[in-house]
């Protein structure tokens, strides 16, 4: 059985009660990107859930993946080649 994205997505909001608009799908998946290849790989999902409990706070979506993005490229130049 193959899922997409989008049909996970979609009954995941359901599931979780999270209306489908409020989910940036593409801002979840470069975060995780930019952590997976500036740090660890585990480091992604572990920086998207951090993510979303900051969000759920109140914090504004596109600014704290930018700093968490950011973050993960300052610590992966950071590591001596």
């Amino acid at each position: 059985m193959s899922v997409d994205l989008h049909d996970f997505t979609e009954a995941a909001c359901a599931e979780l009660g999270v209306p489908r608009a409020d989910v940036d799908v593409t801002l979840i998946l470069d975060l995780a990107r930019d952590v997976a290849h500036n740090t660890v790989r585990p480091g992604a999902p572990v920086g998207a859930f951090l993510l979303g409990l900051a969000v759920g706070r109140g914090g504004d979506p596109a600014e704290l993946a930018a700093r968490l993005s950011a973050l993960a490229q300052r610590m992966g130049a950071a590591e001596p080649s």
